[in-house]
């Protein structure tokens, strides 16, 4: 290995290891292809080594990069703690969170709260990404997730701050067109906007005893809000969180003894960067924020105090 060994590739190599192609690891580090590849050659070129094969479908890893992997993402995890340490000893609450969450949870839910939160902390500027996608805290593409699911990674902190109630609902202008189901059998004469490529619809409605197929929707996205935005137009009975049904009052609840399991929310953060005094402070703001604003039958309207420095569509 050359003794002048170029640290600062490292993340570039993890990047393409999880993306699988240099332009997905351009992407998640916001650079160019070409200064990409550039630096997998060169720390190639420091190995003495090839870390990936050139395919036709983009980089496989080879032996050697996979085991290289593991010490990798320690010294990264180190790194970006130790980054973390030294801009909390310079401003205790300042600097930028990066939060994920769901489109419905960005759109509907976080809005209102993250607007408190600026007024509660005004010395911290929010990143919000926007995805359905489980965020990879272990590489930092976030700082603080919002995710209806539990993470497995044993070095990420999850805590479950509430639940999620659902409802199959329709505009009033669809209702007064097609009629009102009165019991879940209706539904199936009735226009449904349902999901693409997840079956989650088809798994319930079989649930209930009523087998249906992609067919019976009559429109398939896995856009939640391109669903949501068909829901208010007319266009069919659809499903979605409560928070979401109450933003528009031509939107109606409907059938409700449909049992739908409520989805639990979990607010997740990486093990090492939970005492970070920015990240703790975002991190208690939403976990006390999230289960009032779920509460609230209507419009958000909560008193929070800063926290103290401590330890379907949804």
């Amino acid at each position: 290995m050359n003794s002048s060994f170029d640290w600062g590739l490292l993340p570039t190599f993890l990047a393409a290891l999880d993306r699988g192609s240099l332009l997905g690891a351009a992407k998640q580090l916001g650079i160019s292809q070409p200064t990409a590849g550039r630096h997998i050659a060169d720390l190639e070129a420091q190995l003495g080594k090839a870390l990936f094969e050139r395919t036709g479908r983009g980089l496989k890893a080879t032996a050697l990069a996979l085991e290289l992997a593991g010490p990798a993402r320690a010294m990264q995890t180190g790194a970006l703690a130790l980054a973390d340490r030294l801009l909390d000893t310079q401003s205790q609450q300042a600097g930028t969170v990066r939060l994920t969450a769901s489109q419905p949870v960005a759109c509907f839910l976080l809005p209102p709260i993250l607007a408190q939160l600026r007024q509660a902390l005004p010395a911290i500027q929010i990143e919000l990404e926007v995805s359905n996608q489980v965020s990879n805290l272990l590489q930092r593409e976030a700082d603080i997730a919002v995710r209806m699911v539990r993470p497995e990674q044993a070095s990420l902190v999850a805590k479950r701050i509430a639940d999620v109630s659902l409802s199959a609902c329709a505009s009033a202008a669809y209702l007064a067109r097609c009629g009102t189901p009165q019991q879940p059998a209706d539904l199936l004469r009735h226009e449904l906007v349902g999901y693409d490529q997840q079956d989650d619809m088809l798994r319930g409605f079989a649930a209930l005893g009523h087998p249906v197929t992609r067919e019976h929707f009559a429109l398939r996205t896995d856009d939640l809000i391109a669903a949501w935005e068909a829901v208010r137009a007319g266009l069919g009975v659809g499903f979605a969180a409560n928070y979401v049904i109450r933003t528009d009052p031509a939107v109606q609840r409907i059938l409700p003894m449909l049992p739908l399991p409520s989805l639990p929310v979990w607010l997740t953060v990486h093990r090492e960067i939970r005492n970070s005094a920015r990240i703790r402070a975002v991190y208690d703001f939403l976990a006390q924020a999230i289960p009032v604003a779920l509460e609230a039958p209507t419009a958000i309207n909560m008193s929070l105090e800063a926290p103290h420095d401590k330890p379907g569509m949804v």
